[in-house]
């Protein structure tokens, strides 16, 4: 038999064990990355049992009368052990749908996680959705590099970092945050944007996960030319910012990082991530930044997001 119950603090170990073991869990869905923001969130969060034993957990927040699989997440959706097969994966469907309607929730959001993010197969919730009647309402578009086949980026890319090396310039890891943040700030700042996590939230991140949350970059003098801050997701890597400097984007410096991560530093994993280039909930897609993405060889892997109707 299977049981739901919500999530309270003193099940951290536990949930960190499960999403250690899981098919689709990663750094993302642990707790001491999704409690960072904790204060913005009212947490519904469940873990799903059978015969006493924790088989999967459901990062989530209630807003009102709805339910998200998790609002402060890119996806997560139910992180599942191997122990939860195709059968009981319907059954915790339902025990989870019966317990949000009990606290008087109408729908659920449902952000699933991408394959490329799986260390193992784990789509029994898109099967159990498409049973209870869920409906696909926003499709993401994000480009990832299959590391294990064959791929290949553009000559004029291969031209650039060949450049790039020539001159001399280098890439290094565990550079300084507040550099990069101010960095980051100042490039994003030109598209009218901002950076999701501030620099004490980065650093905060990077403290508890050091190993997972790591920066490389391209400097001169000091100075830095382009930079990367990149989560190590187990199978997967993403690139969660990417920025260069005005001079850096003269010199090539994030072709070369971007080639020199790709081809050494994480060529050992699955897949390399760059992130989405969608806008307006999928709705429109950002082509020249897509492009850029293209060039390296990374082709396209979609975000879904389902919305279950629990009224």
């Amino acid at each position: 038999m299977l049981s739901v119950r919500p999530y309270a603090p003193a099940d951290a170990a536990a949930w960190d064990a499960l999403v250690l073991r899981s098919r689709n869990g990663n750094l993302l869905h642990r707790r001491g990355y999704m409690d960072y923001h904790a204060d913005r969130f009212t947490d519904a969060s469940l873990l799903v049992e059978k015969d006493g034993e924790l088989v999967a957990v459901l990062p989530a927040n209630r807003h009102g009368e709805e339910v998200s699989s998790h609002g402060g997440l890119t996806y997560a959706g139910l992180i599942s052990s191997h122990a939860l097969r195709a059968e009981a994966a319907l059954e915790a469907f339902e025990r989870i749908g019966a317990h949000y309607r009990g606290l008087g929730a109408k729908r659920l959001f449902y952000k699933a996680v991408p394959h490329v993010f799986h260390a193992y197969p784990a789509e029994e919730d898109l099967y159990a959705l498409h049973r209870l009647g869920a409906q696909l309402v926003r499709r993401d578009l994000s480009s990832v590099i299959a590391l294990r086949e064959p791929f290949r980026s553009t000559e004029e890319r291969r031209r650039a970092a060949a450049k790039a090396r020539k001159a001399g310039l280098v890439v290094q890891s565990g550079g300084d945050l507040a550099r990069f943040h101010a960095l980051l700030t100042q490039v994003l700042t030109r598209h009218d944007a901002t950076p999701v996590h501030s620099l004490a939230e980065l650093r905060l991140l990077q403290g508890r996960f050091p190993e997972q949350i790591v920066l490389h970059e391209v400097a001169d003098n000091g100075e830095p030319l382009a930079a990367a801050l990149v989560y190590d997701l187990g199978p997967a890597v993403h690139t969660q910012y990417l920025a260069a400097s005005e001079a850096g984007r003269q010199r090539h410096a994030l072709t070369l990082l971007l080639a020199e991560l790709i081809e050494h530093t994480y060529a050992h994993k699955r897949h390399f991530s760059f992130g989405i280039s969608t806008e307006q909930a999928g709705r429109m897609l950002n082509t020249g930044l897509v492009a850029q993405k293209e060039r390296f060889g990374a082709r396209a892997v979609v975000h879904d997001f389902y919305a279950w109707e629990l009224a």
